[in-house]
């Protein structure tokens, strides 16, 4: 089993890749639509950007994750991971269809598809390991919980102890406590 350092590290790598492979989708997609030729752009000449900036969000939440490593923030990065998913799926499609068109740019068509396809594989990988990670912290806080009850069941017996008289055992009767011989 891994350890949480590991799949932290693993983690900020991967959302760092994120980061870049977003830039990058953004920077393809407004060149695709400068390029276009004879005529105003298509929905699906804007579909990089669109993912791009879904993986750009994601890989910041993942730094953002992989810094601190609260329930919230770790949902809130699971639900990016799926933005990401959905806009890189979405740009495929769109992407597929515009390159079926006449007069279109193959290359950056190309490109576009293949920085979707490696964001929605690091999206996906970011997801299981966000899952890694919350199940790691949650059996580290249950074994936390688990100690700090076991120390305070120690303490309580201790205060019995120094609370019976120099460690005579009390007996009651009827409310009152008296000594035992």
């Amino acid at each position: 089993m891994c350890s949480s350092r590991k799949i932290l590290w693993s983690l900020l790598l991967l959302s760092v890749v994120e980061v870049g492979l977003g830039v990058a989708s953004i920077v393809l997609g407004a060149v695709g639509i400068s390029w276009v030729r004879g005529g105003k752009p298509h929905q699906g000449h804007a579909s990089p950007v669109w993912s791009g900036l879904c993986f750009l969000v994601c890989g910041m939440c993942g730094v953002l994750c992989a810094r601190k490593r609260t329930g919230l923030i770790m949902i809130l990065f699971s639900a990016c991971c799926i933005c990401g998913l959905i806009g890189g799926i979405l740009n495929v499609q769109f992407v597929r269809a515009l390159n079926k068109q006449p007069g279109s740019m193959h290359s950056i068509h190309l490109a576009a598809m293949t920085l979707a396809c490696l964001g929605i594989s690091s999206c996906t990988l970011s997801t299981w390991l966000t899952c890694r990670l919350a199940s790691s912290e949650q059996q580290r806080m249950f074994l936390e919980r688990e100690h700090s009850l076991h120390h305070s069941h120690e303490m309580t017996e201790k205060e019995v102890l120094d609370n019976s008289s120099n460690g005579i055992p009390q007996i009651s009767y009827n409310g009152h406590t008296a000594a035992s011989p």
